[in-house]
């Protein structure tokens, strides 16, 4: 299976500390990918460099075959984007920020069987700003798939929700997984990851500590959940 994600020994940093430091990791077509982490690990700073919205002093990084720094144009009409912190303007509305983002792309996905398709439909004319936290991140993860693409990168989509918002999420994200969609994604909450994620790649400090399947992470563990599993990789490092 060809990899449409290489990032080798890539380091960035700000200032005199390293937020990234030497990191390798290869995310394979039709891939669930998760990258793990406590806050300030380096994780969306990993995204950032793989988009190329942020530049970095050593390493290579390959999306699609694609240089993101050189080829950035061309390489987002071929992957969707949901970042930790969305904003829009003003009080505008469900169906104009639909769009608004439609008009960025030459071969632009129907927005309107996206609402019916995430049950937004029904808010069309209502302004985003109304729209509850669930509502919000389904409408985002709706926006980065407008341009049809090859890879969506999701960070930490449902930091903040509730259990049943999270599901509803989690449904979305499940459906793209069966449709050979790949996923990168960043999130906090073990079992969601367990739930969606193929492999894993825990970083702390922005060194990776280890990369694995789900199952075989857990398995070399001495625990059977991945939340211990992960907590006892942590421990293991501070321990080193």
């Amino acid at each position: 299976m060809e990899n449409c994600i290489e990032v080798k020994n890539l380091t960035k940093s700000y200032g005199n500390r390293e937020a990234v430091s030497n990191l390798n990791l290869t995310v394979k077509k039709g891939e669930v990918f998760g990258l793990l982490g406590p806050n300030g690990a380096g994780k969306s700073t990993t995204i950032d460099c793989i988009l190329g919205l942020k530049s970095f002093e050593n390493g290579s990084v390959r999306v699609l075959g694609m240089n993101p720094t050189k080829e950035r144009k061309r390489l987002f009409e071929q992957v969707g984007v949901q970042l930790q912190f969305s904003s829009y303007q003003g009080n505008i509305r469900v169906g104009e920020i639909c769009e608004e983002i439609s008009a960025l792309y030459r071969s632009p996905a129907d927005y309107g069987d996206l609402l019916g398709q995430f049950k937004l439909d029904q808010y069309r004319k209502q302004p985003v700003t109304k729209l509850s936290g669930g509502e919000k991140q389904k409408l985002s993860v709706l926006l980065a798939l407008i341009p049809q693409p090859e890879v969506l990168f999701l960070d930490e989509l449902t930091t903040g929700l509730d259990t049943e918002a999270r599901r509803e999420v989690w449904q979305i994200l499940t459906d793209l997984k069966e449709k050979g969609l790949t996923l990168f994604l960043t999130s906090h909450y073990m079992d969601e990851v367990e739930v969606l994620c193929d492999r894993v790649c825990i970083i702390n400090q922005g060194h990776a500590l280890v990369t694995d399947t789900v199952p075989k992470l857990i398995q070399n563990s001495p625990y059977k959940r991945l939340e211990e599993a992960y907590l006892w990789v942590m421990k293991e490092e501070i321990a080193i």
